[in-house]
């Protein structure tokens, strides 16, 4: 399946523009909201491919093996479970980032 560039870049995007404002208040700080809209927008990014591939592998598995389903949904979702909270860690740094403007 080919991607689109845009779906790779449009959440960095997003936070660029979400902390726009703030980014040129002044120097210091524009660089400290520019970091925080760019943490957020990688660590988006990489946890969607990494969560769409786990998905992927799981759901290859139990259709090749269909008697282990529940142990690799299991594991699928205990593995998910941890991606996603790389990426609320990824959050609560970028609000402490935000804390540190103004």
């Amino acid at each position: 399946m080919k991607r689109s560039n845009w779906t790779l870049i449009a959440p960095v995007l997003a936070s660029i523009l979400l902390v726009g404002g703030q980014a040129f208040a002044a120097e210091e700080d524009g660089y400290i909201a520019i970091g925080a809209g760019f943490a957020m927008g990688l660590a988006v990014l990489g946890a969607s491919i990494g969560q769409g591939n786990a998905a992927r592998g799981a759901l290859e598995g139990m259709a090749r093996n269909p008697a282990v389903a529940g142990t690799v949904q299991t594991a699928m979702l205990l593995g998910l479970a941890f991606i996603e909270s790389l990426v609320i860690f990824t959050l609560i740094i970028a609000f402490f980032l935000q804390g540190k403007i103004g």
